[in-house]
C-alpha cells in the first residue's frame, strides 16, 4: 500500500506543476513583449523623444491593468458552498442507509427545506454533490480539475490555472479587456514599423526582427482574444455563464434559458456592482453572497396551484419580473432594494403544495 500511496501523491504533484505551465507560457510572451517593446521598438526604433514618451506612458498603463487582473483571476480563491449547504454527520449516515431513488429524494428534500435552492437535475431531483456531500446551490458545479463545488462555476480555464466562478469572474472579465487593449494598443502603435520591415525601411539590427514578432503576436493574440471577450459580454448581458450556455437551467417547472436574468442593467451590476468608479479596477465589487440568487420565473409551473388573475402571492413583482420569497441571504436582495425586497411567503398556502413543504423548493407563476 505505501508505494501506490507515495506514486499516486508524486502524480498528484507533478499534475499541479503541469496545470501551470500554459500560465507560465503567458508569463514568458509578456516578459519578452516588454522587452520588444519597451526597448527594441520605443528605446531604439523610434526617433521622436515625444512619441517614445506618449507610448511607454499609455503601454506602462495597460500593461499594469493587464497584469493586475490577470493575478487577482489566478490567486483569487474559488468560493465554495456555505457550511449550510454541507450535510452533517448524522445526515451522511441517514443519506448512505437509505437506498438510491425517492427515499434519498426525500432526505434531501427534507435537508434542502431552508435552502434557497431552485434548480434541479434532468429528472427533477434536488442537485446533490456526492464528492463533497452537499446540496448544490444554484448554478453551482463540481470542478473535477479542483475537485471541489464552485459557486456559479463559469468554467475551468488552464490559462490562469483556476476556476473562473463568482469570486474572480469580474477578475476574469477584466482580464480579457485589458489583455485585448494591450494587444491592440501593441499592433497599432507597432503597425508603422512593421510596414517599414517589408519595405526595407528599417536598418538591419535586432530590432527588426522583434519588431516583426511583436506584431504577429499582437494581431493573432487579438483575434482570439476578441471573440472570447465578446462572447462573455454577451454572457453579462444575459446573465448566464458558460456552463449554463451550453446546458439550459432546470427548474421546477422546466427548462429556462432566462431564469436568472433580471435584465441588462441588473445583469450588469450583479457582476460588476453598484459603484461605478470600481467596475475598471480589477477589486471585487460583485454583488450578493454566490450562493443565492434572484430568478425571473417566465414560464408556467405546472404543479404550482393558480391564483386569481394569474398572480402568485408567494411573489413580488420588481421591474415586471417575479422573485423567489424567501432568500438565504438579504445580500443579494440589495439589487431590489430600488422598489420593493423579498417577502415571507404565506406557509398556509405552501401546506397546498404536492410533495413540497418548503417555499424555497416551490416555483412561482408567472404573472
Amino acid at each position: 500500500m505505501a508505494p501506490s500511496v507515495g506514486s499516486s501523491t508524486l502524480k498528484r504533484r507533478c499534475q499541479r506543476v503541469l496545470y501551470w505551465v500554459p500560465v507560465l507560457f503567458i508569463s514568458i510572451i509578456v516578459c519578452w513583449s516588454y522587452y520588444a517593446y519597451v526597448v527594441q521598438l520605443c528605446l531604439v526604433s523610434m526617433d521622436h523623444i515625444g512619441e517614445k514618451v506618449v507610448c511607454l506612458i499609455a503601454y506602462h498603463f495597460f500593461v499594469i491593468l493587464f497584469l493586475w487582473s490577470y493575478w487577482q483571476t489566478i490567486f483569487t480563491h474559488p468560493l465554495n458552498p456555505a457550511k449550510e449547504f454541507h450535510l452533517s454527520y448524522s445526515d451522511k449516515e441517514l443519506l448512505e442507509r437509505e437506498p438510491r431513488g425517492e427515499t434519498q429524494q426525500d432526505v434531501l428534500r427534507r435537508i434542502a427545506k431552508d435552502l434557497p435552492v431552485y434548480t434541479r437535475t434532468m429528472s427533477g431531483a434536488i442537485r446533490y454533490c456526492d464528492r463533497c456531500q452537499l446540496v448544490k446551490p444554484d448554478r453551482c458545479h463540481h470542478c473535477s480539475v479542483c475537485d471541489k463545488c464552485i459557486l456559479k462555476m463559469d468554467h475551468h480555464c488552464p490559462w490562469v490555472n483556476n476556476c473562473v466562478g463568482f469570486s474572480n469572474y469580474k477578475f476574469f472579465l477584466l482580464f480579457l479587456a485589458y489583455s485585448l487593449l494591450y494587444c491592440l494598443f501593441i499592433a497599432a502603435t507597432d503597425l508603422r514599423f512593421f510596414i517599414k520591415f517589408w519595405t526595407n525601411g528599417l536598418p538591419d539590427t535586432q530590432a527588426k526582427f522583434h519588431i516583426m514578432f511583436l506584431f504577429f503576436a499582437a494581431a493573432m493574440f487579438s483575434v482570439s482574444l476578441s471573440s472570447l471577450f465578446g462572447y462573455h459580454c454577451w454572457l453579462v448581458c444575459k446573465n448566464r455563464s458558460t456552463l449554463e450556455a451550453f446546458r439550459t437551467p432546470i427548474f421546477r417547472h422546466g427548462t429556462d434559458k432566462n431564469g436568472f436574468s433580471l435584465g441588462f442593467s441588473k445583469n450588469l451590476r450583479q457582476v460588476f456592482g453598484d459603484e461605478k468608479k470600481y467596475w475598471l479596477l480589477p477589486v471585487f465589487t460583485s454583488l450578493g453572497d454566490g450562493c443565492s440568487f434572484p430568478t425571473c420565473l417566465v414560464n408556467q409551473d405546472a404543479e404550482q396551484p393558480s391564483t386569481p388573475g394569474g398572480n402568485n402571492p408567494a411573489a413580488k413583482m420588481v421591474d415586471g419580473h417575479p422573485f423567489p420569497a424567501k432568500p438565504l441571504r438579504e445580500s443579494q436582495s440589495h439589487l431590489l432594494t430600488e422598489t420593493q425586497s423579498w417577502t415571507e411567503s404565506n406557509e398556509t398556502n405552501e401546506k397546498g403544495n404536492i410533495g413540497m413543504s418548503n417555499p424555497a423548493l416551490t416555483m412561482e407563476n408567472e404573472t
